[in-house]
């Protein structure tokens, strides 16, 4: 049973993180950002490494590891695309190591035998996404016995707590090019790998709470992959988890997230009046973070549980307040689970709304925004927008256009496996 949403806790402004290690900023590549966001420079990188055929899944975490000094020296395709993107500067004007002293170095100033954080974690990462719980336990290193030793004979570090959180930032990555329903079973057997992570190594209290955030993150990655592959009851369970693990960790942001998935599960599952409840945990929780652009997508999570409820007011006003609290523009405070949330987004979860409400036309023309706005790194929301213009074209009588909608939607499904897409098409 999914927690009660009625009563969270007041959000603390510091929510527990990853453990924090001594690096040397990079403040030559952080101005070269300038005025940007995060997330607005990841997508701007990833628009550059397309101009010269580059691939690269940058996001905002990436950015702000390398402007803290946690990756001295990006790969060679990363370099490309920032020599593209910078001409004239050299990889030391850009504030990285040169490759050469960083290759294969630990990176703290006295690492345990324990302890192993080669840059980038590379074996570590590969484990997650590739062999689940079993290949990640091959990789812990043995402790050193003792009172150190936890019930499996291991200790955990910053490494795995890295490992754990990228790949997070992996399976997003996935699921924004391919949809959820190949990645649901792997990325079920990375969560179970997390937690026994958490549950059965020796750790202190720093990387205990690095693992509980990438843990609960991941829950609520699982979650939305069962979400969007219509396995809506599993889904719910494991926003409960993440939920609980927010909970027990006291970390604010993580349930404040897991909150403002059950809002949208609760409102595709036909519990508006839970959505709602849920949205507005959710920003409760929020209120301190100091990110509008956070709040804007909450409250359009409430207008999605108002319009199943019938309320036009209520969802217009909770439109009104998300479309404001967005214009208020990108903040550093923006979560990095957020870069998917752009002008597109708003658009499209306005016309969801818009149809739920049975103004069809208002809703095409939403949804029509979305697809000129959407990034093409976003190949699932693109077919999601494109099947939401279908059916309000398709209810508006425009049957024409509507199909012409449905059909670039199905030019994507070749390359987006989603069963809640492909049961919007079927309708």
């Amino acid at each position: 049973m999914t927690p009660s949403p009625a009563s969270p806790r007041p959000a603390s402004p510091r929510a527990a993180a990853a453990p924090s290690t001594a690096y040397a900023p990079n403040t030559a590549f952080r101005q070269l950002r300038g005025d940007r966001s995060p997330g607005e420079f990841a997508a701007a990188v990833r628009r550059a490494a397309r101009e010269i055929g580059e691939h690269v899944s940058c996001d905002a975490r990436y950015i702000g590891r390398l402007e803290s000094g946690e990756i001295r020296c990006p790969n060679y395709a990363y370099q490309r695309v920032f020599h593209h993107m910078f001409p004239g500067l050299g990889s030391a004007e850009l504030g990285f190591a040169p490759r050469r002293t960083v290759r294969g170095r630990r990176r703290s100033p006295d690492p345990g035998p324990s302890d192993p954080t080669y840059e980038e974690s590379d074996v570590l990462r590969r484990a997650f996404m590739t062999g689940g719980t079993v290949a990640l336990a091959s990789t812990l290193v043995p402790a050193q016995g003792g009172r150190d030793r936890g019930r499996t004979g291991r200790r955990a570090g910053s490494a795995e707590v890295r490992a754990v959180h990228e790949a997070v930032r992996q399976i997003r990555l996935a699921d924004d090019r391919h949809g959820a329903d190949g990645l649901y079973a792997d990325a079920g057997d990375t969560l179970r790998g997390a937690y026994r992570l958490l549950d059965e190594s020796s750790h202190g209290p720093a990387v205990a709470a690095g693992l509980a955030s990438g843990a609960g993150e991941l829950a609520i990655s699982v979650g939305w992959l069962a979400h969007d592959s219509g396995r809506l009851t599993e889904a719910r369970s494991y926003y409960a988890e993440a939920l609980a693990t927010a909970r027990v960790a006291g970390d604010a942001a993580l349930e404040a997230h897991a909150f403002c998935n059950t809002a949208f599960l609760a409102r595709d599952a036909g519990r508006p009046r839970e959505a709602v409840r849920a949205a507005e945990a959710a920003q409760l929780l929020a209120r301190f973070a100091g990110s509008p652009r956070l709040l804007s997508l909450l409250a359009l999570r409430e207008a999605g549980g108002r319009a199943g409820l019938g309320d036009r007011r209520g969802c217009e006003l909770a439109l009104a307040r998300a479309h404001s609290l967005f214009a208020a523009g990108p903040h550093e405070a923006d979560p990095a689970w957020m870069t998917f949330f752009g002008e597109a987004e708003l658009s499209g979860l306005a016309a969801q709304a818009w149809s739920a409400l049975g103004a069809h036309s208002r809703a095409a023309d939403a949804a029509r925004e979305a697809v000129r706005l959407q990034d093409p790194h976003f190949t699932r929301n693109i077919a999601l927008y494109e099947a939401e213009l279908a059916l309000n074209l398709a209810a508006s009588g425009r049957l024409d256009e509507a199909e012409a909608a449905r059909s670039r939607a199905l030019s994507l499904l070749g390359h987006v496996r989603s069963s809640r897409i492909r049961a919007m098409l079927t309708a």
